[in-house]
Parts: structure tokens; C-alpha cells; sequence
């Protein structure tokens, strides 16, 4: 069995490097903050982390120059926090190595789910997800249902997927539009429209896995 994967959180923000590092926690991964790069060499080599969580925005050294530092000496991943969204930064941040990005203010939910997902592309986390007779295989693009293939379009299968990695968390139409679509500003009821179509294809002969959380969202747990 694979030992928790370890985190490494690097913000300035305290209100901000907390809040992830208790989220983080909660999901049982092995947890570090820094409030600069001051240590981030020291970090590196002694605590050893899988994945370390950046701010662009840092005293000192910026976040981009630390991520090529990190990439030069270390094989963690790299999740850049930022108000950046400009489409050159990102280019330049994947330039750095960074594997992934979450644009600030951002959901808990969203940065736990982005942060699994590049543990599961790394093998440092089980890449089957398993809830009650629900088993989804996002590297096969497969899953199944009591043991039953479930028959669903790509962009079904990314819903599923995104859900299935929140487990647990209560996620907005708003965190899915971004997850699943790439975009926030699409009409919430496609959503709804897709949501409805995937619960019809997993849901017809086992319990609801699915919840709607009214006013916030949605919840998929056993």
C-alpha cells in the first residue's frame, strides 16, 4: 500500500496556507507549510514532498522562479497558485515545469480535486475510485456499476470523474463548468442537463450516489 503522498504548501497568506493545509489534511495527506522560498531548498531535500502547492505571488523569489528551481532539483509536482490568468504566463509556467494551475480566489474543492488528479497521473495515488458498487478507472476511461459498464459520452465521463475525485465535498455548478468544461460563464443548466443524463445511466438499479445539496451544489458519496 502507498504511504499518504506528502504536500508541500507554499503562501505567504497564512488565512490562505492554512485553510489548504487543514484541507489537505482532512484527506490524509502528510502535510508542510512555508510562508516564502526562504527553505524551499532545505524542504526539498528533507521532507521530500510529491507535490508542492505555489504561489506566484511570494516574497522574495516569485513562485515561477521557485517552480524552476524545483523542477532543477526535486521530481515533485508542481500546482501554481495564481491571479495570473493570462494565457502567456500559463505557457510560461508549464515552461517551468508547472503541471497544473488554480486561479485565485479559488474552492477547496477545486485545488483538493486538481491536486488529486496530478497525484493520480504520478501513480502516488490509487487512479481507481471506488464508491459503494461505483468503480471509475480515469486512466482507462472506464467505469462500471455493479459491475455493469456504464455507456457514457467524454464529457459525461468527465463529470463522473470530477464528482467521483470530490467524494465527499459538496462542489457548485460554477467548480464543475471550470473542471469539466474549462469555463465558468457557460449557462448553469448544462449542468443540469448533463448531470440528469449521467444519473440516468448509473442510477437506474442501485441507490443514489448523486446528492443535490440545495442552493450549493452537488455531492456524490455512498
Amino acid at each position: 500500500m502507498l504511504s499518504p503522498a506528502r504536500i508541500l504548501v507554499v503562501d505567504d497568506d497564512e488565512t490562505i496556507r492554512s485553510a489548504v493545509l487543514a484541507a489537505l489534511d482532512a484527506e490524509g495527506f502528510t502535510t508542510r507549510g512555508l510562508a516564502d522560498g526562504g527553505a524551499l531548498a532545505d524542504e526539498l531535500g528533507s521532507f521530500v514532498p510529491d507535490l508542492v502547492v505555489l504561489d506566484w505571488m511570494l516574497p522574495g523569489a516569485p513562485g515561477i522562479r521557485l517552480a524552476a528551481v524545483i523542477r532543477t532539483s526535486s521530481d515533485a509536482a508542481v500546482v501554481m497558485l495564481t491571479a495570473r490568468d493570462e494565457v502567456d504566463d500559463r505557457l510560461r509556467g508549464f515552461a517551468e515545469g508547472v503541471d497544473d494551475y488554480i486561479v485565485k480566489p479559488f474552492a477547496v474543492a477545486e485545488l483538493i480535486a486538481r491536486v488529486t488528479a496530478v497525484l493520480r497521473r504520478r501513480g502516488r495515488i490509487p487512479s481507481v475510485i471506488e464508491i459503494g458498487d461505483l468503480v471509475v478507472d480515469p486512466d482507462a476511461a472506464r467505469s462500471t456499476r455493479g459491475g455493469r459498464p456504464l455507456d457514457l459520452t467524454a464529457t459525461e465521463f468527465r463529470l463522473l470523474g470530477f464528482l467521483a475525485e470530490s467524494r465527499g465535498r459538496t462542489v457548485s455548478k460554477t467548480q464543475i463548468l471550470t473542471q469539466v468544461w474549462g469555463y465558468d460563464d457557460y449557462d448553469p443548466n448544462l449542468v443540469e442537463v448533463h448531470l440528469s443524463a449521467l444519473r440516468r445511466k448509473m442510477e437506474g438499479s442501485g441507490p443514489r450516489l448523486i446528492h443535490t445539496v440545495r442552493g450549493l451544489g452537488y455531492r456524490m458519496s455512498a
